[in-house]
């Protein structure tokens, strides 16, 4: 059984997320996600939208997906990988070089983002909304999910 892991904060999900983890999914059996807790995108200084719980779960209901754990330090991923006995660490390739030091346990895989779609460009576009426009625009990500897992 091929193990692929994947490191990610997750907020907003979109499209572009999904044809990630659907790639990566492609490339082996079992698909875990490192998932960025709150704390640790707050000391990244990075701010997030959605809790991490319910990105928690966003993920898990993804056919893709077979299992999420907390990734709350730059440092963990070496002892991540070999507990989750990985095969395959993959990341976007915004990343490229940062995590070669790792291919002494598995094999590292920089992938292209999605063209056209961000949750930075998410975020600036939902900064320019009002609190209303905000939750009309959260019940709609939240239905497109719905129906993303339906598929």
């Amino acid at each position: 059984m091929t193990t692929i892991v994947t490191y990610g904060t997750f907020d907003l999900y979109h499209i572009g997320h999904v044809k990630l983890l659907k790639r990566l999914k492609q490339m082996g059996d079992r698909l875990v996600v490192g998932l960025s807790t709150d704390e640790f995108n707050q000391l990244k200084g990075k701010q997030v939208v959605i809790p991490f719980e319910d990105r928690k779960e966003i993920l898990l209901s993804c056919r893709y997906v077979d299992d999420v754990f907390e990734e709350h330090s730059w440092e963990q991923k070496r002892d991540d990988l070999i507990r989750e006995k990985a095969d395959i660490f993959a990341i976007g390739d915004d990343w490229a070089g940062k995590f070669d030091d790792l291919e002494d346990i598995v094999k590292v895989i920089y992938l292209p983002r999605t063209k056209d779609i961000s949750t930075t460009e998410l975020k600036t576009v939902l900064s320019y909304l009002d609190k209303e426009k905000v939750s009309e625009v959260k019940n709609v990500m939240d239905n497109l999910v719905t129906l993303i897992n339906q598929l």
